[in-house]
């Protein structure tokens, strides 16, 4: 049976490792392996920054396979893992007034979503070449409709509709540089494969991939993952921290050159005692679990990292089941570190070593332990299920990629470079007019979606595209202004009758547009001044209907009194709307009944109730035992220098001055106002003048109850008649 011989280079940032492998059928067998260090940083993140430096290290592993296997001129690699980048980003569109959403509409949404994470990605590597990025994937997080989260957004209507998505790209600089590398040293591209799929391909067949299983691949600087569902591969991912952090701990801790720590760390996995001389010369002999608990906290970290990643790939949610490779995944705790963060059981989380891979035999001097899946799955994934370099055209414009998975339309628009949301239509131009003092923009139709011809035949972006394959996009058919009339911006207005004290008055709206007074039927334009006199309150209807007699019912009463400005609520007008008494701002109901009536008439006399003032003071005193009551002013109001009387009215915005009166007090002579004296016909001399039967004068302070009177001299012929009368 004919036996082949497979060449295969991990390319990696610290080390380089060649490999290889012979195939027998379907039977494997590693005859040999080697690893090689870069002399210097030639390598940061899988990304090749030293061409010559890295090649040069191709070409040392080569020599020392070539001489136990022979020439060896072409060689299987591998695109690293943590090249891949992978961005969220959204896109949304205005779905206003449009029909419900199409399947076609969700796809362009999330192609746009997918274009603005190229964007992303490309902004960090200070580039403005989306298409310099292959999307290799692409996962929807949260479709949304007005801000909110919704499950499917297919017939959903709102305004705006919007997308989350998590897309993962592979820099076309990292194939190109690979390549070039290969070149350097003599060798051809055999076939390409990504790392991670390399280590999937081997340890978890297409059978398996309708579980929902993350795989990670635990290297010196970088920990790759990537996450199998429903069949495929949805999600790739990297770390930038490995094993290298674990190291760096293990030298801090026990004073450890760096290599010197490397071999400890690795002594731990099955030694429970290690000796070491740390940089002082001091040899000591420590166990495991001690070792182990000094470094625990950079192994939490590094779990914890790894596992957020994990759940963040896997849209929120941990996966299924965990598997383990590379040298850093037997750093000790760090799988039940991983299973306890990801809430699963420890079982769930595994170490898989190259003796899991079917069909898998190794030479004596190899191990089969973790650290060596990648190399081999590169070896085996490479041939067997190498990336596919498809070439398609698009608008006659030739173009290629890497098909990571099954290509679609919708995969070689984005490779094409193409902007997706040119593609549709633009929308109509749209009309700004001003209704009742609101700006207010009336969008035109929109847009069309493009067509997509795939080799002559109309297609969709989910159909799948295949080598040599001819694409034919047309941009979709603008939208138009939109015909709009008055009547469809206004809400329906029924006619109105409103009964204000008794007396019925026709309601009715008015509608100018541009100063001139038109129907309801009117077609707008752009640019239209659109006024409706339609009253919407109390204040508004009185004011149409010209009623200037409540008009000022409705409004608070304000007088300035000494200068200073003052409101009077008594004096305003009480509004009854249909019984119940409501305010000038109230809104009319289609039944309109009003009564508008004034609470307090506006006199000097209320208002001086109103202010707590007396206009006058007085007493009440008895002359000729009749009371007699006398009155002062107390308080004197004027408007415009005029004093004002009682009964006089106030206006709405008078200005009036009051002050008080002269406060002295009451004299006997004060009652000569109100009474009338009467001399009787025989009195004779001069009268006198008392006050509770004490002398006084038309000067002497009377007070509240006092007695007065007004004496008159009696003749003596009189005073004898008395007398004779007496003796009788």
């Amino acid at each position: 049976m004919k036996k082949e011989r497979i060449f295969a280079l991990d390319i990696g940032t610290r080390s380089v490792v060649g490999l290889i492998l012979e195939q027998t059928a379907d039977q494997y067998k590693v005859l040999d392996l080697f690893m090689k260090e870069h002399k210097a940083r030639a390598m940061h993140d899988g990304q090749i920054h030293d061409i010559v430096a890295v090649a040069e290290v191709i070409t040392e592993v080569k020599k020392h396979l070539e001489k136990q296997h022979g020439s060896l001129t072409k060689v299987c690699v591998a695109a690293a893992g943590r090249s891949l980048k992978t961005e969220r980003a959204k896109a949304e569109v205005n779905i206003t007034g449009k029909p419900m959403l199409t399947k076609e509409d969700v796809l362009y949404l999330e192609l746009s979503a997918v274009q603005n994470a190229q964007a992303i990605a490309a902004q960090e590597q200070n580039s403005d070449h989306r298409h310099s990025y292959y999307c290799v994937g692409y996962s929807v997080l949260h479709y949304f409709i007005d801000e909110d989260v919704i499950g499917n957004l297919i017939d959903q209507q709102g305004e705006i509709a919007s997308v989350e998505i998590i897309a993962t790209f592979l820099p076309r600089t990292v194939v190109d540089s690979l390549i070039k590398a290969l070149n350097r040293a003599h060798l051809k591209l055999d076939a390409l494969t990504l790392e991670p799929i390399a280590a999937i391909n081997v340890l978890v067949p297409v059978s398996m991939r309708r579980l929902n299983v993350a795989l990670i691949d635990i290297g010196a600087g970088t920990s790759d993952i990537a996450i199998t569902n429903e069949g495929t591969v949805v999600a790739y991912g990297m770390v930038p921290n490995a094993g290298d952090e674990i190291t760096e701990a293990v030298s801090e801790q026990l004073l450890l050159d760096f290599p010197v720590a490397e071999q400890v760390k690795r002594q731990l996995w099955d030694q429970e005692f290690v000796k070491v001389k740390d940089i002082l010369g001091f040899e000591t002999e420590i166990s495991k679990e001690e070792v182990i608990g000094q470094i625990l906290p950079a192994v939490d970290k590094l779990a914890t990292e790894i596992s957020h990643e994990v759940k963040l790939l896997n849209n929120g949610h941990p996966p299924k089941a965990v598997m383990l490779v590379g040298g850093g995944s037997m750093t000790p705790e760090l799988p039940k570190q991983i299973a306890h963060l990801l809430a699963l059981p420890e079982n769930r989380v595994a170490i898989r070593g190259a003796d899991a891979i079917q069909g898998l035999t190794f030479s004596e001097h190899i191990s089969n332990g973790p650290e060596n899946i990648t190399p081999i799955g590169i070896a085996i994934s490479a041939r067997n299920m190498p990336i596919q370099y498809v070439s398609f055209t698009i608008n006659e414009q030739p173009s290629h990629m890497f098909a990571v998975k099954e290509l679609t339309v919708s995969d070689c628009l984005l490779a094409s470079g193409l902007t997706i949301k040119k593609l549709y239509g633009k929308p109509g131009l749209a009309s700004f007019i001003s209704l009742n003092g609101q700006s207010l923009t009336i969008p035109g139709t929109y847009g069309k979606e493009p067509t997509i011809i795939k080799n002559g035949e109309e297609c969709q972006l989910d159909d799948i595209v295949q080598d040599g394959d001819q694409l034919k996009v047309e941009k979709g058919a603008d939208g138009v202004r939109t015909s709009v009339k008055i009547k469809d911006l206004l809400d329906e207005v029924p006619k109105k009758t409103a009964i204000i004290n008794g007396q019925k008055y026709p309601v009715q709206m008015m509608i100018i547009r541009n100063g001139k007074e038109v129907d309801s039927d009117t077609v707008i334009q752009d640019g239209d001044v659109i006024q409706t006199k339609y009253p919407q309150t109390i204040d508004e209807l009185v004011q149409i209907l010209q009623l200037d007699e409540l008009q000022s019912l409705l409004h608070p009463f304000r007088i300035k009194l000494n200068g200073k400005e003052m409101f009077f609520p008594y004096f305003s007008g009480q509004i009854l709307l249909n019984g119940n008494e409501v305010k000038s701002n109230e809104k009319l109901p289609n039944q309109i009944e009003l009564t508008i009536v004034q609470k307090m008439i506006p006199s000097i006399q209320n208002l001086a109730l109103l202010l707590q003032h007396s206009i006058q003071r007085s007493i009440t005193v008895f002359y000729e035992e009749q009371p007699v009551t006398v009155q002062k002013v107390a308080m004197e109001y004027f408007k415009n220098g005029t004093r004002l009387d009682s009964e006089n009215i106030i206006n709405n915005g008078d200005e009036i001055e009051y002050k008080e009166g002269l406060n002295d007090g009451f004299i006997f002579q004060d009652i000569f106002k109100y009474v009338e004296v009467h001399k009787p016909q025989k009195a004779k001399g001069n009268f006198s003048l008392r006050i509770n039967g004490h002398e006084a004068t038309f000067y002497s302070p009377i007070h509240d109850g006092d007695r007065l009177e007004i004496v008159w001299p009696i003749t003596l012929n009189n005073i004898r008649k008395k007398k004779a009368d007496s003796d009788l």
